[in-house]
């Protein structure tokens, strides 16, 4: 039997198979080979088009499939991750009714604190865990406010996730862990909220269909299956937001483990059996992958929107055609501290550990004698690592102090400079794996269709690649200080 993991990222869509007797990879690919955009129309607004989503998915599965490595036929469980919080809304033929408002678009921004104000002394962070905020719930208030020929013609709305679902196999559904993530899931009561669609006047049929995380969420429509040469009996069977099934992919499943990620976003992601809660929502709790109503997994997700961003935009502005890999080398020859060169990477919009303010990006202290694009490439990544630092004290306010940090080997973990400047700013070990998103998809629809006895044996296959100990760390205090002074300024 073969899983195939897709993972609906902001850049591209990424796709694994995995043999579930092995649990090697065969292979991965992406599509498009190039990021993907960001429609912005308005500041603060990013959206994208959900049939994008789905046209890059089917040739990326396409792509895998031309490798003549496996028969397509095989795969039998298919598992979707995706980028978490955006809302996509669709008409009674399944149509996207307009594009989808994605994670980092802070429209809603508004609305969502209005809600809270309203429902806060109702006690709605103890059944909530977390304010309206920019999330989907909120997103979906703005387009029946703004939009309301739109609105009028939804049927369901639904996380990126979910439509992707929706695509292959013609069912509309989705599960605790997703729908948590539009602040939509009222942990008092374990069920739907009511009190926030009451509140937005937002009709409860517009729900999607509940289900477990792992569950069976439909089988391949027939022409789907013939467009892809994939079988119809191949069955969806499990969902995950991007940051819990990046946890997943890890192993992190238990009170006290945590993950990390630093893509397009940054994220640190602590499990806890406890309902714990930000007072001001600067981090956030939703249901994890294994949540159970008899035995409650949360996870607290601290996110910051601009990080691998931030990496991305230094490297088009002043890349001169180095690759990352060049601009590293010459990255790790700058002393700490960049010389003096300060950067805060918030330029990706609205950020909810800085209580939703959008301070914007900001590089000081250049001096055009002594700095060269190599000190920027360097502060940019400490700026990076530096605010991560800022949101793990959040979460230690919260009760939450990791021992120690895992993380796949991707994207900004790629690089020593970040590495270093990360565990030593932090003071936390770090281990790296060899593992993703997409990987993590595959395992988890193997969960889904019961393939694996248990766990431990979904992940045996997991290898440390290796330990990163903090180093320097009173250097890169000292750094961190005057970095957070610049950041408290603009607060």
């Amino acid at each position: 039997m073969l899983l195939l993991g897709i993972d609906l990222g902001t850049s591209s869509i990424k796709v694994s198979v995995i043999d579930a007797v092995t649990n090697k990879k065969i292979i991965s690919c992406h599509f498009p080979e190039t990021e993907a955009e960001i429609l912005s129309l308005n500041t603060g607004w990013a959206e994208q088009d959900p049939n994008l989503w789905w046209t890059n998915t089917q040739l990326a599965i396409k792509k895998a499939n031309a490798s003549g490595l496996y028969d397509p036929l095989d795969i039998k469980a298919i598992g979707i991750a995706y980028q978490m919080h955006g809302l996509v809304v669709v008409d009674k033929e399944q149509r996207a009714l307009r594009n989808a408002i994605i994670w980092c678009d802070s429209r809603a921004v508004n609305i969502g604190q209005n809600a809270f104000s309203a429902l806060e002394g109702k006690g709605f962070l103890n059944s909530h865990l977390n304010s309206p905020g920019n999330f989907t719930a909120s997103k979906l208030a703005w387009v029946k406010e703004h939009e309301p020929n739109v609105y009028e013609k939804i049927d369901k709305f639904m996380l990126p996730g979910d439509y992707l679902s929706m695509r292959l196999t013609g069912e509309i559904n989705t599960n605790v862990s997703s729908i948590s993530e539009g602040i939509l899931w009222n942990f008092e009561q374990q069920q739907i909220s009511d009190t926030l669609l009451t509140f937005y006047g937002i009709d409860r049929e517009l729900v999607p269909k509940v289900q477990p995380v792992f569950s069976n969420y439909g089988s391949l429509r027939s022409d789907v299956a013939n467009e892809l040469g994939l079988s119809p009996q191949a069955v969806v069977c499990y969902k995950s937001g991007d940051q819990p099934n990046n946890a997943l992919s890890l192993n992190v499943f238990e009170p006290g483990e945590v993950a990390a990620t630093a893509g397009t976003s940054g994220v640190i992601y602590a499990v806890t059996d406890q309902r714990a809660h930000d007072p001001q929502s600067r981090v956030n709790t939703f249901a994890h992958v294994n949540y159970e109503f008899e035995s409650e997994r949360l996870g607290v997700l601290l996110c910051i929107n601009g990080t691998g961003i931030q990496n991305s935009w230094i490297s088009q502005v002043t890349g001169n055609g180095n690759d990352y890999e060049s601009m590293n080398a010459k990255a790790s020859r700058i002393a700490i501290g960049s010389e003096g060169v300060n950067i805060l990477p918030f330029g990706n919009g609205a950020e909810r550990m800085l209580n939703n303010k959008t301070i914007g990006a900001h590089i000081q202290n250049l001096d055009f004698l002594r700095h060269s694009t190599a000190h920027l490439w360097r502060a940019s990544q400490e700026g990076i690592a530096f605010s991560f630092r800022y949101g793990l004290d959040l979460l230690r306010e919260n009760g939450i102090t990791p021992q120690v940090i895992k993380a796949g080997h991707a994207n900004m973990f790629l690089s020593p400079v970040f590495q270093e400047a990360f565990a030593g700013v932090t003071n936390t070990p770090v281990e790296l794996y060899d593992n993703d998103g997409s990987v993590g998809a595959a395992l988890g629809a193997g969960l889904g269709i019961g393939i694996f006895a248990d766990r431990q044996e979904a992940f045996k296959g997991l290898r440390k690649y290796k330990t990163i100990e903090p180093e320097h760390t009173s250097q890169y205090e000292e750094v961190y200080g005057k970095w957070k002074q610049l950041l408290e300024d603009k607060l």
